[in-house]
């Protein structure tokens, strides 16, 4: 068994503004992601979005090294913020308190590869030292680099779906000993490292992946459709593997990592594969549909000028405190790669650690080809997962989060005017599922904080909410 201990083998040398250089000679930019609220996309925001993570992406130098990071942690909800003042505010407050979530960080890590080829061993130790080649300050070719990042990080940005803003040095430091402390709190700990298992600290780890194109279906795409809530009269769309993501409901980490290599190697490696596949295509059927892949591929890359060839790789790293939770799990992630006609790879012993160890961001030009599948740049991204969880305005009234069913805040006054030009609105919904009982949790809040409250009540529904208040309404009857 091995043990790492994270205070012996720091893996950062220095940090930057939101630069960070580490003991392996790469350099990496950290930023992280403010995404849409989850069933707030469209079909077309789905395409818009993908559409411009291809634009931002496609133009990096080659060589560099994309790793697209989603953090899913189980949380329980403090009431802290909440009221806690007239009755109904306090049975709002207890009633919230320690109810299970899952919060959601997602982080984008461009890397300056100190092994520019990318074409690393099967095995590689992240925590091996290099005394030479560590750079630690910012000379020509970093700027440059930087550049072409800044350049893709506003052209996202101003997509106005997306915003990614640089992380600082101490949240950097902060998710580094997060991710190599295993996600537990209060207490530092080591990584152990066994053939047939993972631990750190309190909690059990593993992975699957997708790291080969064999692993893929006939086809992916921006988005699916979601029949969780599509009906006959309306089609919702969700992204491609939003299943993975926060509604699959467990502590868990989603790696996407792309290596953006040279077109012009990839067509002379192919023309090489046809020229040989050619000279034995006599010699067996199966050289003989090989041969027609490899043509159909190359012709596509010949014929779309915006081609992008990538390596990739994808792997969903989870873990639980109990041992037997962790197999609940996995079949949990299998059936969602069911799905989406996608069969992952099932890494054990020595492949567990490594893809454990270098889905850190400092560490991911590790994997080796054998690690990656081959494909377009425009494929890759409809594997990214494009939103996260509800989020709060600064000021508002407090509604149910669908997902969670936790407290969220939302201005329904909307003085910006953000949501809609005009600020009056309507509550549709059929008989009898609570249109009442709605406006008069709105109508409640709003008189709780200090609104003077003008209704007029055609049914009746609004009697009792005025008798919680018996020394401050007035009704007035025509």
């Amino acid at each position: 068994m091995n043990k790492i201990n994270l205070s012996a083998y720091q893996p950062i040398a220095d940090i930057q503004d939101n630069i960070v250089f580490a003991n392996n000679g790469n350099v990496v930019l950290c930023y992280e992601g403010n995404l849409p609220e989850i069933y707030s996309l469209s079909e077309k925001d789905f395409e818009d979005m993908h559409g411009s993570w291809f634009q931002a992406l496609k133009s990096l130098p080659v060589g560099t090294v994309v790793h697209k990071q989603d953090i899913y942690l189980k949380k329980s909800y403090s009431s802290e913020q909440l009221p806690n003042k007239t009755f109904l505010e306090k049975a709002t407050h207890e009633h919230f308190k320690g109810r299970g979530h899952i919060e959601h960080k997602c982080y984008l890590f461009f890397i300056l590869t100190k092994n520019k080829a990318l074409n690393n061993p099967k095995y590689v130790n992240p925590f091996r030292k290099i005394s030479k080649g560590i750079v630690q300050e910012l000379d020509d070719n970093i700027k440059s680099f930087a550049n072409s990042v800044s350049d893709s990080v506003s052209f996202i940005n101003n997509s106005r779906k997306m915003a990614f803003l640089p992380l600082n040095a101490n949240e950097i430091q902060q998710l580094t000993n997060s991710y190599f402390n295993g996600f537990n709190e209060g207490f530092d700990t080591d990584i152990l490292l066994d053939k047939k298992s993972v631990n750190i600290g309190e909690n059990h780890f593993d992975a699957l992946a997708i790291n080969s194109e064999l692993c893929f279906g006939e086809s992916v795409q921006s988005s699916k459709t979601n029949e969780k809530f599509t009906s006959d009269d309306f089609v919702f769309h969700q992204g491609f593997v939003d299943g993975l993501g926060l509604t699959l409901n467990e502590n868990h980490i989603i790696n996407q990592i792309l290596y953006l290599d040279d077109k012009q190697k990839w067509r002379k490696l192919l023309d090489k594969k046809i020229e040989e596949l050619n000279k034995s295509s006599n010699f067996g059927s199966q050289n003989k549909v090989v041969l027609g892949k490899i043509q159909h591929i190359l012709d596509q890359i010949n014929a779309d000028d915006n081609a992008r060839i990538i390596r990739g790789h994808l792997n969903i790293v989870y873990w639980a405190k109990e041992a037997k939770e962790l197999d609940k799990i996995t079949s949990k992630i299998k059936t969602e790669f069911k799905e989406l006609d996608i069969i992952p790879y099932y890494p054990r012993g020595e492949e567990r650690k490594n893809y454990i160890l270098n889905s850190y961001c400092c560490f991911s030009s590790n994997f080796s080809n054998n690690d990656l599948y081959v494909t377009d740049l425009k494929h890759a991204l409809c594997l990214f997962i494009n939103n996260t969880n509800y989020k709060s305005d600064n000021t508002g009234i407090i509604f149910n989060d669908r997902e969670h069913n936790i407290p969220v805040l939302k201005d329904v006054w909307d003085e910006k005017k953000k949501r809609i030009k005009a600020r009056n609105f309507a509550i549709f919904a059929p008989t009898g599922e609570g249109k009442s009982f709605l406006a008069n949790n709105i109508l409640r809040q709003y008189f709780e904080s200090g609104v003077r409250l003008v209704i007029i009540d055609l049914g009746g529904s609004y009697t009792k909410f005025a008798k919680l208040y018996p020394e401050k309404y007035t009704v007035l009857r025509y």
